[in-house]
């Protein structure tokens, strides 16, 4: 009787684990396992194309290296010792929410470090943080990789594909053949490519790039003859780019024919992002400093000859970097314009009692008698985050009427 006893007892139990399994596939696992198609998230699109607005403007907000780490438990660093026990991740967040509210932007552009991979313990869900004040505002938003990003748990290639998949993003891991409709997958790195901004709603260039946006990837780090130093912009890269400007120019649609066509440029400008400053920086000489120059150009050790690409291709007026986060300040090489972002974020390193800051950038259109016209003037300014946003340095970065 004892072991019929008991082995009723193992069967209940049996029967009870059993029942408890099933319960709890039912209610938890098969639901977090199964595909639900009726609620698939699709990637939320911004609204393209990119355009000038009604009052001729296009504004950029550059963001510089964010380095952010794991939010919240991710401390600064370099600064004030009274502001150290509550910064964190935190504080880059708040200043980039501050940043779109006040500059209402047509487009954010991060140029690269914007996750501290060594951080980050997942780069997924860092950048989910790091751009979620981008993504909440439904701007369109591009990025390019810095030297730190692929330090987590992603490649580089991945962490290209996974931005570009993010909503609003406008970001591409590879350029597109306009021939063939097909990504350029021969082209050194991840992150090269280009947007088009059409003209204002209304004229008669509203349905013609009138400027061009150019994002390139510096690389991270590189062994060149045995000493160790920071990656290059290739060849490749270079060829395609100078294959893409030359396509462009001269390319405009006239959709009204009874519109008397103001006199056009030459060529319709444009301006370039990426990470690592190129050498010539380093070497000068730099005419019209605008801005602090407080840290040594961190740059590779070889040229291969972006400036001279900027020059002979003729339609690119400034380009903006990062990666030097001490250094915000605008210079003019061989008449072409750089311009630093200066540090963004509060993880990356920085000098305590300096700000972090943030550059924009704003395109504005020429005005005719009637309607607008193409490209007159770029200019840029920056903003620190002080308590009140304060603006400063404002210049003129290239007018139509004063250009070379």
């Amino acid at each position: 009787m004892e072991s019929a006893r008991l082995w009723i007892h193992s069967l209940l139990f049996f029967i009870f684990t059993i029942a408890c399994l099933y319960v709890l596939d039912t209610l938890v696992i098969s639901n977090r396992l199964t595909t639900d198609y009726q609620n698939i998230q699709l990637k939320k699109q911004p609204q393209l194309p990119l355009r000038f607005r009604s009052d001729g403007t296009f504004k950029i907000l550059q963001v510089a290296d964010m380095h952010y780490g794991n939010g919240m438990v991710t401390r600064c660093r370099d600064v004030l010792e009274s502001e150290f026990n509550y910064c964190s991740d935190l504080n880059t967040t708040h200043f980039l929410r501050k940043m779109i509210d006040i500059e209402k932007p047509d487009l954010i552009v991060f140029t690269g470090d914007n996750i501290f991979g060594s951080s980050a313990t997942d780069a997924a869900e860092s950048l989910f943080e790091v751009f979620a004040p981008a993504i909440e505002s439904r701007i369109p938003w591009a990025a390019v990789l810095g030297n730190h990003d692929q330090e987590s748990t992603m490649t580089r290639e991945d962490l290209m594909s996974f931005i570009s998949l993010m909503d609003y993003s406008v970001s591409q891991t590879f350029p597109m053949d306009p021939m063939e409709q097909q990504p350029m997958t021969n082209i050194d790195g991840f992150g090269n490519y280009n947007l088009e901004v059409r003209g204002a709603p209304g004229s008669y260039l509203s349905n013609s790039s009138i400027l061009n946006l150019y994002f390139l990837d510096s690389g991270d780090r590189a062994i060149v003859d045995g000493i160790r130093t920071y990656n290059w912009i290739r060849e490749s890269q270079l060829s395609w780019l100078r294959g893409l400007s030359k396509r462009f120019q001269g390319q405009w649609k006239l959709t009204d024919q009874s519109v008397e066509i103001p006199p056009l440029p030459v060529m319709h400008p444009a301006l370039a992002f990426f990470h690592i400053p190129i050498p010539e920086i380093r070497h000068g000489p730099i005419k019209n400093i605008v801005g602090t120059y407080r840290e040594y150009v961190a740059c590779s050790l070889v040229n291969s000859g972006v400036l001279k690409t900027f020059i002979s291709m003729g339609d690119v007026k400034a380009f903006f970097i990062g990666h030097d986060h001490n250094n915000d300040y605008c210079g003019n090489l061989e008449g072409i314009w750089f311009c630093y972002g200066g540090g963004f974020g509060y993880h990356g390193y920085g000098v305590a009692g300096w700000p972090r800051r943030a550059r924009v950038i704003q395109a504005e259109l020429g005005k005719g008698k009637e309607v607008w016209m193409g490209v007159e003037k770029i200019r840029t300014w920056k903003r620190l985050d002080d308590g009140v946003l304060t603006k400063f340095d404002e210049q003129v970065l290239w007018d139509i009427h004063s250009s070379r």
